[in-house]
């Protein structure tokens, strides 16, 4: 199956580590010219050298602790430069804990990075979108939207919010050509999997590494999942074979989530 993003421009945010960054070199070796965005510039530029063809990419500095901001950039980014038929909608979680315990500020710093980023992207690229009568948006939710995860209260309420947004916007934006599309990734091999092993491990009074394989254990596949895995799903979602998959969760967690 050839993918064939060649000619197809993609924003790619929080690309500079993780499944962001595995999904921006993914896209880049199917053809797409890819933009990244982070708020860490030389790590920008640092995983700009790790690309394919690096000199067709670029990217942008922004902040996704302010939304307005956020759209500023990427409108004047588009007027100066070009449309995007492919968004990559991925930030990182909230912090963990208890829901009942959780502070107002918590709840609303997530709705913000989360929902409200996600909905100025969208709003930013869209029109260029229909025009083309192409656009793939990909969100990178979590699996806590079919089966809350216990310890992140926040997380799982907030995700929530995001699969139920996308899931009206494909209604919406399906006629033209342009569908939106949850990827779930289960426990994936990045820094905020470090971070929950060791809560869990301080919490428990395990080791890190006996937290990592009691984690393990509650999957099927018995390990935890590689960035380029979640990758080469959302790619998969961003090329024309996935033309009439719209508005879906699609869960990358090695059989972790016990519900259909």
């Amino acid at each position: 199956m050839n993918l064939n993003l060649y000619n197809k421009n993609a924003l790619v945010c929080g690309s500079t580590a993780g499944i962001g960054k595995a999904t921006a070199i993914a896209l880049a070796e199917e053809g797409a010219i890819v933009t990244l965005l982070a708020r860490n510039e030389e790590k920008l530029q640092n995983v700009l050298t790790e690309m394919p063809y690096a000199e067709k990419h670029n990217y942008i500095i922004a902040d996704f602790s302010n939304p307005m901001e956020l759209q500023q950039k990427v409108s004047n980014y588009i007027s100066k430069n070009h449309g995007f038929h492919i968004l990559v909608n991925n930030t990182g979680g909230p912090a963990g804990g208890p829901v009942f315990d959780a502070k107002l500020e918590e709840f609303e710093k997530a709705f913000t990075q989360h929902l409200k980023c996600n909905h100025v992207l969208a709003q930013a690229v869209v029109p260029y979108m229909k025009d083309q009568g192409y656009g793939r948006i990909i969100n990178v939710v979590s699996t806590s939207v079919k089966q809350p995860l216990d310890g992140l209260g926040v997380s799982n309420t907030i995700r929530g919010a995001v699969a139920n947004w996308s899931k009206t916007l494909a209604n919406e934006l399906g006629q033209f050509g342009i569908t939106v599309n949850n990827v779930l990734p289960g426990a994936t091999g990045t820094e905020r999997l470090t971070e929950i092993i060791k809560n869990k491990s301080a919490k428990t009074g395990k080791t890190e590494d006996e937290a990592a394989n009691a984690m393990k254990q509650a999957v099927p596949a018995k390990r935890f999942a590689k960035p380029e895995e979640l990758a080469y799903a959302i790619t998969f979602l961003a090329s024309e074979c996935a033309s009439y998959i719209n508005g879906i969760n699609l869960p990358v967690d090695g059989g972790r989530t016990k519900s259909l």
